[in-house]
């Protein structure tokens, strides 16, 4: 029972932490922007971006009105005691987290009203990975819905191959505008299926920033940043600073007859926090380490 405490209470202080602080890789991305964004309106909204950040973490309020659509991505060790027991803890935790951080409610049943308490039918999201050792690794994912609503996904043609792939990216970013709220961090999921590429791609959003994939594939998410900002979307949509800040790609084996791209976009507020759970109910911040939000 003191371990369910524990990952519940851990749990609940990650979706606060996402809620509030951003990743501090995510931070600097972003002030990085501001630097080098010369003087006019695309500096003027990376500056009010970056207010924006510090007074969150001053008032201890959320980053954004739209606190998202919450998911849980986990790690459970085989020497980890419990298991079937973690997504009926990670629910209380979103409870107490919509009520106490606050939390907007987002979990709007497909046949029914907003659920009030941001769980509800399959919701929260909690994928599950099995790996050795005796710890729980928790990240939480509040995703919110503007950027959502212009993430995309296609069955391309085998034959259009990786060109296939960049084509479909830069209609997609074209297609996003500034309705997401750029500059944008991006997540490419490739193969798998339709089901697989949606959620590789959604996965990507994860890496840590500037972390390359192996060979061809990180060459190709180089171009893919850089193609981005060549569109001039700009910051917010005001054509000047960047569109673009970072792009992962993730990818699985695909059918003979079929080429699944999913393009997941995150708007400049790319919240996420994780943490490990020991066996022995010790904790370990990864994502924000030092980082105590008080009440």
């Amino acid at each position: 029972m003191e371990l369910e405490k524990i990952i519940r209470d851990t749990a609940k202080n990650l979706l606060k932490l996402s809620a509030i602080v951003l990743p501090p890789t995510v931070e600097k991305a972003l002030r990085d922007a501001y630097e080098r964004t010369p003087e006019g309106p695309g500096k003027v909204q990376l500056k009010a971006i970056i207010d924006n950040i510090e007074a969150a973490k001053r008032l201890k309020k959320p980053i954004c009105q739209d606190t998202g659509v919450v998911s849980f991505y986990l790690k459970v060790g085989d020497d980890f005691p419990l298991k079937s027991g973690l997504k009926r803890i990670l629910t209380e935790a979103t409870v107490e987290a919509t009520r106490e951080v606050p939390l907007r409610p987002n979990a709007v049943e497909i046949l029914g009203s907003n659920t009030g308490t941001n769980v509800g039918t399959n919701i929260p999201w909690v994928v599950i990975e099995l790996t050795e050792g005796d710890y729980l690794e928790i990240t939480a994912f509040p995703k919110g819905g503007g950027s959502t609503n212009v993430s995309q996904v296609k069955m391309l043609s085998p034959g259009l191959g990786m060109k296939g792939v960049l084509t479909f990216y830069i209609d997609s970013l074209l297609n996003a505008g500034a309705a997401g709220c750029p500059p944008y961090f991006v997540g490419v999921g490739i193969g798998g299926g339709e089901n697989v590429c949606v959620e590789l791609a959604k996965k990507a959003l994860l890496r840590p920033i500037g972390v390359r994939a192996e060979g061809e594939l990180g060459k190709l998410e180089e171009k893919m940043i850089e193609a981005g900002n060549l569109l001039k979307i700009g910051a917010m949509g005001t054509g000047e600073g960047p569109t673009v800040l970072n792009v992962s790609i993730e990818t699985a084996c695909r059918h003979p007859a079929s080429l699944p791209v999913a393009i997941v976009f995150s708007c400049w507020a790319l919240r996420y926090s994780t943490a490990r759970v020991a066996k022995s109910g010790e904790v370990e911040y990864l994502t924000h380490r030092g980082i105590v939000l008080g009440t």
